[in-house]
């Protein structure tokens, strides 16, 4: 549950909010603190009451939960990522790796795991207003190209070389999805670590060191390159070019 605080004095420009949240008591209580601070809030509680507002408004900034009742955030995350599209702040209760990395390649600007303050919440939005007006936003691939491999992060698929099918655990794409993002650039280990829920990150970050070597073991079984190299005491790299789709 939110916490309760008093609004905080804000001489930033009136926005447009969409909030998108199926937690009613939640939905409300971000909602009123917001509306607190100056800012127009319009609510709903599932994609298709979203797509509406959004065709009557003009919304600035989208506050989408990623697990919603049929349709879900992403999905709607990722047909507003265009030219044209509102600035746009993922929320979710899991904190699940591979959702975060989506979320942020179909274009979202932030990415937060519930709960949240309301004052964090503002501080986030307001952040998205300054930087980045209304209009800005731009679509992101979620497919990359490496040594002859392919993934493709929103079907949550890698394919080798031979055409195969490799499966990876959600774990092990979020990882692969980091490596990606700074090929032949060395990943810290604590960078690794935090992409990881908390049932599987431990003090000594055993847990990644574990989901390397299995992702290691299932690529390089198609490949003769050493694609992920290990810097001991540093972090992990991926040694292959890469390219976006």
């Amino acid at each position: 549950m939110l916490d309760a605080m008093t609004p905080q004095t804000d001489t930033s420009p009136v926005a447009e909010i969409l909030l998108v949240e199926d937690d009613l008591e939640l939905r409300r209580e971000m909602t009123a603190y917001l509306v607190d601070n100056g800012h127009v809030v319009h609510e709903a509680g599932d994609v298709p009451t979203a797509r509406k507002i959004l065709a009557e408004r003009a919304i600035q900034v989208a506050v989408l939960d990623v697990n919603l009742p049929g349709e879900d955030g992403l999905s709607l995350c990722r047909t507003l990522a265009g030219g044209d599209g509102p600035a746009i702040l993922m929320l979710t209760a899991q904190g699940d790796p591979i959702d975060r990395i989506l979320g942020l390649e179909l274009g979202a600007d932030d990415y937060v795991v519930k709960p949240i303050m309301p004052r964090e919440l503002l501080a986030r939005v307001k952040a998205l207003l300054r930087r980045r007006p209304a209009g800005a936003a731009t679509r992101k691939t979620s497919v990359y190209r490496f040594a002859d491999f392919r993934l493709d992060l929103a079907a949550r698929q890698l394919r080798a070389p031979n055409g195969a099918i490799l499966l990876l655990t959600r774990s092990e794409l979020a990882i692969l999805g980091a490596l990606l993002e700074r090929a032949r650039q060395v990943a810290p280990r604590e960078d690794l670590i935090a992409l990881l829920r908390s049932d599987e990150a431990d003090e000594t970050g055993r847990a990644v060191d574990l989901h390397i070597s299995r992702l290691r073991r299932k690529i390089q079984d198609q490949t003769d390159r050493e694609l992920i190299r290990t810097y001991r005491g540093v972090g992990y790299m991926l040694d292959a070019g890469v390219v976006r789709e």
